[in-house]
């Protein structure tokens, strides 16, 4: 929160002076802060779709979703999530305009069920979120799917969408921006189809060490890309066996 503050201010932008906070989703690596950032800029408003909005004013429940996920490095990698006042939120609802005329919001559902990513219509940039998957250095997109939210017939739709809207670049939050939009558009579908289709065979046969091996052989395909301590800082916080976890989950439900 510290960087983003400092970044703002570098920019000319200080606490009376901004206006609108739009999120994609309220996963704690993206919505975390918005309390404290409320504090920090008190005339902004929060925009968050509607199913996200009463978990930004009572958070208690999302913090013990994350806390099953994370365990005991919970409070370190996370700290405190304030909530958020609710009459600083406006929650969005599909086919109402979003924060500004030239933002505007798309549904991308996938990650999770209230998944939102922000259009610049002036330019064509699309904040993707997760929408999009994780791009870490020059590896392949990588897709996060961790539990108990994540939906993979809808992110087809989603993905199938931003084909069809046509950005001329997207900013993936982990990490940067990317203008090979179609391309890592299509090697996220076919690291969804694989995943899944690797967690069915491992849930037909039993095989939950299969979790493991995919998180080692996700830390093996990117060590290359950004080295092995980079590598593995990212994955001790979001691990590919939790991801794995979360097809699992996924798949049970909808076999």
């Amino acid at each position: 929160m510290e960087r983003l503050v400092d970044e703002l201010q570098a920019l000319g932008v200080g606490p009376r002076d901004l206006q609108h906070i739009a999120l994609t989703h309220i996963h704690l690596d993206h919505a975390g802060a918005t309390g404290d950032l409320c504090e920090v800029f008190p005339n902004a408003t929060v925009h968050v779709q509607e199913d996200g909005a009463s978990h930004l004013v009572d958070p208690e429940r999302l913090v013990a979703s994350t806390r099953r996920t994370f365990g005991d490095a919970h409070d370190r990698l996370w700290g405190e999530m304030k909530p958020v006042p609710a009459d600083r939120i406006q929650a969005w609802r599909s086919g109402e305009p979003g924060p500004c005329p030239e933002l505007r919001p798309v549904a991308t559902p996938g990650h999770i069920a209230h998944h939102v990513a922000y259009l610049d219509e002036r330019d064509g940039m699309l904040f993707a979120g997760d929408a999009m998957g994780i791009v870490l250095s020059d590896g392949p997109s990588h897709p996060p799917t961790p539990p108990p939210a994540v939906d993979l017939r809808a992110w087809r739709r989603t993905l199938d969408e931003i084909g069809q809207i046509g950005p001329e670049r997207f900013g993936a939050t982990h990490f940067g921006i990317h203008g090979d939009v179609d391309t890592r558009r299509e090697q996220l579908q076919s690291r969804l189809d694989a995943l899944e289709a690797r967690v069915r065979t491992a849930l037909h046969a039993g095989d939950e060490e299969d979790a493991r091996r995919y998180n080692d052989e996700i830390r093996e395909e990117f060590a290359p890309f950004m080295g092995e301590d980079r590598v593995g800082a990212y994955f001790e916080m979001f691990s590919a066996a939790v991801d794995w976890a979360g097809v699992a989950f996924y798949l049970k439900r909808n076999p």
